[in-house]
């Protein structure tokens, strides 16, 4: 099972607090990476809110071509952050030469285009640098966003927190929402895009478990839209569901729980609703997920949710103080960086609910 978790505080928090979080459901973990997304930045990167960040981790022929590319379409680069290293032939960890947190001012010509405009443009760039980096065997290229950092790596989650000097806090690295996992889903291969948690234009999906449905998934993911690539994970599946139900669409949220896990018909038939779930049911049936799964998500609003599978096989707690609110796949991690809150408050999302955080960190539960 992959170990995820995430924390959203009403304060800046460095990458630290989430692998401490991890730290304590590493039992059985197998060495295939630690991952982390940090959304809504402060540190050095937070007066560049409005500005795309480039996260990668890649060879220098890479970084050059990845500089060049940006260059030719009128990116100009205004502040990059080089991750500092700690090499140690003690520690288990596959290394890139280059890991980069780079700033870029847009292009002249998109400065005054709209959102929907300019994220296209940032996710073109992305798959653009995303497909020379992967043919050419020079890197790999996480994210490329506002407010948005990411980063990726194999190896065992307590040495690449040591490579990276993740487990001392600075004031560089902050932000107040960061989802994380220490275990890759290891049905597949062993690659740093298949470690959670995924992103796209803003959304963020990790996942625990497994997607039994992940072929069906996969072949009508591929015809939605040109950022559904990769499927390096069954649980990319997750991410791209929700980005076309909450962004393409424009549905609110709620019903991402009917499209990934919907009622049975004859429960359909008894809701006031039902010509809208039949809709649903009947047009999005090759989205649906099955298996044992429990996915904690991210919207670019900001609020983070929990949806788990229909059978409650993946159970997920959420804990929270009057500052924090963490999600994670096991209550040992909660007891860590929460040790002090009220545990009658906490909440073990039920099978039928989806569970949201708003950005003033109150919890609300919404019935399927």
């Amino acid at each position: 099972m992959c170990r995820i978790g995430s924390i959203k505080s009403k304060n800046y928090i460095h990458p630290s607090m989430v692998l401490k979080l991890m730290r304590s459901q590493q039992k059985g973990h197998d060495n295939s990476g630690f991952a982390f997304v940090m959304q809504d930045l402060g540190g050095i990167f937070e007066n560049y809110k409005n500005l795309p960040i480039l996260s990668m981790a890649c060879t220098d022929e890479g970084m050059k071509y990845a500089e060049d590319m940006l260059h030719q379409i009128g990116f100009t680069r205004v502040f990059q952050y080089n991750m500092e290293v700690y090499p140690d032939e003690s520690l288990e960890i596959e290394t890139m030469p280059n890991y980069v947190f780079e700033v870029f001012q847009y292009p002249k010509n998109y400065k005054n285009l709209s959102r929907d405009e300019k994220e296209a443009l940032l996710l073109d760039t992305r798959l653009k640098l995303r497909s020379y980096l992967e043919g050419n065997d020079e890197g790999y290229v996480y994210s490329f966003y506002e407010d948005v950092i990411s980063l990726k790596e194999i190896g065992n989650p307590n040495d690449i927190g040591k490579y990276f000097n993740l487990w001392s806090e600075d004031v560089n690295l902050k932000a107040k929402i960061i989802t994380a996992q220490c275990r890759q889903n290891t049905n597949y291969d062993i690659v740093r895009y298949a470690a959670h948690p995924f992103f796209l234009q803003g959304y963020t999906t990790l996942t625990n478990g497994e997607n039994t449905f992940y072929e069906k998934n996969k072949l009508a993911q591929q015809k939605l839209h040109k950022g559904y690539i990769g499927f390096e994970s069954d649980s990319q599946c997750f991410l791209y569901s929700l980005h076309y139900v909450h962004k393409i669409l424009k549905w609110p949220l709620k019903y991402y729980k009917h499209v990934i896990t919907p009622l049975p018909y004859e429960e359909i038939q008894k809701r006031e609703d039902r010509d809208v779930l039949q809709r649903i049911k009947a047009s999005l049936s090759n989205l649906e997920i099955n298996g044992p799964n429990t996915t904690i998500g991210v919207l670019p609003d900001g609020r983070m949710f929990n949806v788990i599978d229909s059978k409650k096989l993946r159970p997920t707690v959420v804990c929270k103080d009057k500052d924090i609110v963490v999600m994670t796949s096991e209550v040992c991690g909660a007891n860590e960086i929460l040790p002090n809150r009220d545990i009658s408050q906490d909440i073990y999302t039920n099978e039928r609910e989806l569970v949201v955080v708003d950005n003033d960190l109150n919890i609300e539960r919404i019935p399927q």
